[in-house]
């Protein structure tokens, strides 16, 4: 096994290769928040070592020739910092950390290195090592990736114990061992963990599995839990959660000296210091800032196909950005594409040009503590013959309770406040929705408009319909289902497409835009989903039921508004 002379240094006595090298992890300085920590050159060296001298790759081009698994500067930086450093107990600096790294960069490999060092070379007596991930086959691939690793060299197939059956690594010198673990299996395992690799951590339904595995490494000396993952979508998950802390320590919000955040991802901050998503996804520049491994194991022409798919697809825009960006994104598959959303803002002053004409109202309830969407669908005039020009302007107003706004904003990470400031949010006193507000503002609609009819959830809004019947607004039950919705949601999307509606600048109504995700049947139809969306879609669920009125009927002319506008349906 690979050795080096052992010597220490403490923060404010550092030589510049090993500073340079420490310091590659993004934006965060490990010699700067060392505090009591020393490093030791010797330990590190070992660690680094051991990759190109004891193990090889197992997959890809390299593989045919089992290459030895030589370190890329980023994984260099990596190594290093977890096993150079030391508390002045001498026992492991870093305890915990976050390795977050698009696909395709080889993160699964790496772990599988830092399990066999951890197995052989750790010196800790009886350690457990687990790789870990929500689904079986998933933790079993960093697993099988160390088997062949030891398969592939006689010094460590000498050492180790292979038990195929139950995929089980035992160094018997230490009686030490290694193996997957996933969250459909019983937990009687770990009970002493050592080592936790815990791999995609973003798939992850819930917490459990994951402070299990925190908790059974409660007696060890210094154990060591790396999360390895990419991006995902669920902002509720103990991914973000992790992510969230690791993002705090390397901006010096949060100080946890023995916590090691490793973010490669395309993202930048703004001139208020925030952290944004809005790199230009489109640039090579951005592809090589969120792949640290760009132009090694994650080809050029691999990510220029995938960025033209998707241009060309919408649908996959967030895939895209997810997988090999690191870029959260409001869902798996982004429905309605937010360039062409802003290419059909309207002017702020359409409204007002629009006094005296019609409307289609519809009316998205949500549940007494959320936001309520009302949006105004206004035919427009189009030219004979000009088959470019918008049909359609879209107008939302949204209604709150004052509390419920307060304790959503926290939840929601949303600034509900900030917009019902600015105007794009109605606040009612009190513990729910008021619905008297909400009929207030019907009215004053029908005071400056003419409203043709109202769109109300068949089985959400019965009580509100039979008032709104009462007060004359002609209120039409809508229903939810595919058979309801299908239509106006590809309609909709059509629109947006071809430029043919125009939508309010409402920064509420465009963030319900970038959150819809829709369902889909076995026969193609499709429906805006609240259950896939991760966020607030009401006012996009209100602008499809407003749609599908127009392609319906103008109860006024008794035809559908396409048909005075000759736009043949599709």
């Amino acid at each position: 096994m690979p050795s080096t002379r052992r010597t220490v240094f403490s923060p404010s006595r550092f030589p510049a290769k090993w500073r340079r090298l420490l310091r590659l992890i993004p934006g965060y300085d490990p010699v700067a928040t060392a505090g009591d920590c020393v490093f030791d050159t010797a330990a590190a060296q070992r660690a680094l070592d051991f990759f190109p001298e004891c193990l090889t790759h197992v997959k890809g081009e390299l593989a045919r020739d089992r290459e030895p698994f030589l370190l890329e500067p980023w994984q260099q930086a990596i190594i290093a910092n977890l096993f150079g450093w030391k508390r002045p107990d001498g026992t492991r600096r870093y305890r915990k950390g976050l390795i977050f790294v698009p696909c395709g960069n080889g993160k699964t490999t790496l772990i599988a290195g830092i399990a066999l060092y951890l197995l052989f070379c750790d010196g800790e007596p009886g350690a457990e090592i687990y790789s870990v991930a929500g689904k079986r086959d998933q933790a079993a691939i960093a697993h099988d990736i160390a088997k062949t690793m030891i398969e592939n060299e006689p010094e460590l197939t000498r050492r180790a114990h292979i038990f195929k059956s139950t995929k089980r690594i035992l160094y018997e010198a230490s009686n030490s061992l290694y193996m997957p673990l996933a969250a459909e299996a019983q937990l009687n395992f770990g009970s002493d963990a050592h080592g936790v690799l815990f791999d995609e951590l973003h798939v992850q339904p819930n917490a459990e599995l994951y402070n299990t595995m925190i908790s059974r490494m409660r007696s060890r000396r210094q154990p060591l839990f790396i999360s390895v993952t990419t991006a995902g979508y669920d902002t509720e998950s103990i991914c973000m959660t992790e992510y969230n802390y690791a993002c705090d320590i390397r901006d010096g919000t949060r100080d946890d000296p023995h916590y090691l955040p490793v973010i490669y991802e395309a993202r930048h901050k703004d001139k208020d210091g925030k952290w944004v998503n809005d790199e230009n996804w489109h640039s090579e520049k951005t592809w090589r800032k969120a792949n640290p491994n760009y132009g090694i194991s994650v080809r050029k022409d691999f990510l220029r196909e995938q960025h033209t798919r998707a241009v060309q697809q919408p649908s996959f825009e967030n895939p895209f950005r997810r997988l090999h960006l690191n870029q959260w994104t409001e869902q798996a598959e982004r429905w309605l594409p937010l360039g062409a959303w802003d290419a059909c803002t309207a002017p702020e002053s359409l409204l007002e040009d629009l006094i005296g004409c019609d409307v289609i109202l519809a009316l998205d309830m949500g549940t007494i503590r959320d936001l309520t969407a009302l949006l105004g669908l206004f035919p427009l005039e189009v030219p004979p013959g000009d088959d470019k020009a918008p049909l359609f302007y879209a107008h939302p107003w949204f209604f709150a309770c004052e509390k419920a706004a307060h304790s959503r904003e926290l939840h929601d990470r949303v600034p509900y406040l900030t917009w019902a400031r600015q105007g794009h949010i109605t606040l009612t006193q009190g513990d729910a929705t008021d619905y008297e507000a909400l009929k207030a503002a019907i009215r004053t609609v029908g005071d400056n408009h003419h409203v043709l009819e109202i769109a109300v959830d068949r089985w959400n809004a019965e009580q509100l319909a039979q008032q709104l019947d009462l007060e004359g607004l002609n209120p039409v039950k809508f229903g939810q289902g595919y058979a309801s919705m299908s239509a106006p949601a590809k309609e909709l999307e059509r629109l947006l497409v071809t430029g043919r509606i125009l939508v309010a600048p409402s920064p509420v109504l465009r963030w319900m835009a970038a959150n819809v995700a829709v369902e889909r049947d076995a026969a193609d139809n499709i429906k805006p989903s609240k259950k896939k969306s991760n966020q607030r879609i009401d006012g996009i669920v209100a602008l499809v039921m407003a749609l599908g009125r127009a392609l319906v009927a103008d109860p006024a002319a008794g035809h559908s508004v396409y048909e005075s506008q000759s736009i043949r349906l599709i």
